[in-house]
This record gives structure tokens, sequence and C-alpha cells, in this order.
């Protein structure tokens, strides 16, 4: 029996857990034309969540683009990123996408390529001297243009948006605010995984995409939905595991969607058929799983000053929403002053290794942060 728990990848079907008030909430706003900043840590699900919203739009009323920006480097590769998406959402071959291209997006000198792998690939040329601004106006109104008088509706999903910030310009987020505030039959879905970078895109008063839209942040699945969800997979296999050991499971991964999935991955593979789950059984999994990593969070741990390890080990000693700038947290850990604090917090948010939530941070990796206590680091 294939493992029905999934992580890595974009999770669907009977792999995806839950999320209904977020499916719903996703399609009403597609559905009215709204501009929706979705933001959580890496790994939260975002990709699956909207492309399962996404096929859950009727599709003789909708086109629906998808766009990752990730790849992104400048203007010229995030224009191309935007026509190619369009362009393949709205054809059923690379040939008809060449065609689509070249009726939307002329200035930007679509033509086939092949990839690594030997297949045939849209792709997309920028003239030398070319001017990006008008590009950039006619890859940003043609969404719009498709959504015209008698077209389908269109939802536009952008994901890893904050990949716009490495540009060196504000110049795409400025041409957004203009373009999108006028599109009316089309939903815009604005993903990303950098929380202060988004929500300083879109709370920042001289940000030019200050309230340009909702603001949608993405939190971890409740333990109450991950009870049944884990329970059955487990049933349908002929493996036992109760509420006190899923209860333990949650507690583990603070319910993060990847690092839950993969926990109980590994734990399925572990649990014999017609068994129980055990505690034994699921610190022998979460032992499996850090030993597989012992290398890589060697060499991050290896890579941080004193004070920020001592942080990170209060962060992952202490409940969740401690004041890491009090006194009380400062002292314990040898952090000297809470100004020492604020600059370890900033240079371990520049790395990606702690976020910001609720007032107070997290550790993203939350199976680094058992490995900072399974040792007592420091």
């Amino acid at each position: 029996m294939r493992n029905p728990f999934e992580y890595g990848g974009v999770v669907s079907g009977d792999a995806f857990c839950n999320r209904q008030r977020e499916l719903t909430d996703l399609r009403r706003a597609i559905e009215n034309a709204e501009k929706l900043f979705v933001f959580s840590e890496r790994r939260y699900g975002k990709t699956s969540l909207v492309r399962t919203t996404l096929g859950k739009l009727p599709r003789k009323n909708f086109l629906s683009a998808y766009v990752d920006l990730f790849p992104t480097d400048s203007e010229t590769s995030f224009v191309a990123a935007i026509a190619r998406a369009i362009s393949e959402s709205m054809s059923s071959s690379v040939e008809k996408a060449l065609e689509t291209a070249k009726k939307f997006f002329g200035n930007l000198s679509p033509n086939i390529s092949v990839n690594e792998e030997g297949k045939p690939n849209l792709s997309f040329g920028l003239a030398k001297n070319a001017r990006i601004e008008p590009i950039l106006d006619e890859v940003l109104e043609t969404p719009a243009r498709i959504a015209a008088k008698n077209g389908p509706r269109v939802a536009m999903v952008i994901d890893e948006f904050q990949q716009i910030l490495e540009y060196g310009s504000d110049r795409v987020e400025r041409k957004l605010r203009s373009v999108i505030q006028n599109h009316r039959r089309v939903g815009y879905i604005f993903l990303g995984s950098r929380k202060h970078l988004i929500q300083k895109m879109v709370l920042d008063k001289t940000r030019p995409l200050y309230r340009a839209g909702g603001h949608y942040p993405l939190g971890p699945i409740a333990e109450k939905h991950w009870q049944p969800f884990i329970q059955q997979h487990f049933s349908d296999a002929e493996k036992r595991i109760n509420e006190d050991q899923i209860h333990y499971i949650c507690d583990l991964t603070q319910g993060h969607p990847f690092y839950t999935q993969h926990l109980c991955h590994t734990l399925w593979e572990l649990c014999e058929r017609k068994a129980a789950v055990t505690p034994e059984l699921i610190r022998a999994a979460v032992k499996l799983l850090l030993d597989r990593e012992a290398y890589a969070y060697t060499t991050l741990w290896e890579s941080l000053t004193t004070p920020q390890k001592r942080f990170l080990k209060g962060l992952a000693s202490e409940p969740a929403g401690v004041k890491v700038f009090a006194g009380e947290f400062v002292s314990r850990y040898g952090l000297s002053s809470a100004s020492n604090a604020q600059r370890v917090v900033e240079a371990l948010l520049a790395k990606d290794v702690i976020d910001r939530d609720n007032g107070s941070f997290l550790i993203t990796d939350r199976f680094f942060r058992l490995w900072i206590q399974s040792a007592q680091r420091v």
C-alpha cells in the first residue's frame, strides 16, 4: 500500500488535510475579483492550497494562471514568467501556447526552444534596447483584456511574490498598483513565504502596494483537524494510532503541515500492519529524521555566532510566545542586552532561520528545533 502521507511537493486529494475554511475564503476572493495577499512560513502548503482552490473553480467560467516568481531575478524574467503562465493556461500544447503568446505578447518575441531534457518549451526574448515599461504594461494588462466583455473571468496566482523585492527597483510594485486596481473581472492571489517581507510590502505606508489588497495570514493546521486525518490514514492500512499519540506528534511539529506529514510518513513506514503506534515508536521516527538531517543541521549550527546559538537554544526551550527581548530571557540565555538580542533576531530573520509569530518568534524548521533540543547545544 502506498504511503498516504505526502510532503515536499504539491499535495492534493486524500493527502490534503482539511483547510476547508481557507479553501472557501480563497475561492470567494477569486469569485469576487479581490486582491489577496496570502502569507505564511515556508512549506505551509500555500501552493497546494491555492491549486486545490483553482481546481474547484468552474472551467467554463474561469481561466486560471499560476506563476512562480522564485526563479526570477529581474523585471525581464518577471514579465517572461507572467507571459508564459498566461499563454500556457489558455492552450493545450506548446504550439498553441506560442500562438496565444504572439497574439498577446508580441513585444516579448515568443518562440519555442528546447529545454535540457530535449522537450519543447515556450520562451520569450527581449530586444537589447527595448524599454521595459511598455512591456510591463502590456503583460500586466493582459488578464483584464482576456476577461473583457464575454471572455472568461481570470484567476491570477502569483507565488513567491516577495521575490520582486530582489529586482533592484520598485517599478514592478508601482505598475502592479496602478494596473490591477482597475481590473474588475480578475482575481489576484499573491502568495509569500517570507512573512515579514510580505507584511512590509502591504502594511508599510511608504511601499507602493500599501493596502493594495487584503492580507491573509495562513496559520498551522489545528490538532482537531489532524486527529481524524492521521487516524483514518493509519486505520486504512490496518495500523492503530490513538488521540494521545497524535497529540504528541502535533506538539512536536507545532501543527506545521510539512513537518507533520513528514513525521507521519516516517512513522507509518516504521509501524507494522496490525500494530499500534507508541511514544517509543514516535521517538524512533524523530531520531531517524534528525539523523538524516544531522549533517545539514551541524553545518548550519557551525555557521552561527555564539549569541545566535544561545538565542536559538532559548527559543527551542521556551513555550510559544516567549518575550525574547524581556530581561528574563536575555539574562537566562546570556544575550547581554535587549539591543544585542535585537541584532541577533535581525540576523536570523535574514538567514530565514526564524520567523515572526504573533509578537514573538519561532524556528522555521521544526526538525531543527527538535535537533537543538535533543542535544541541548551551545
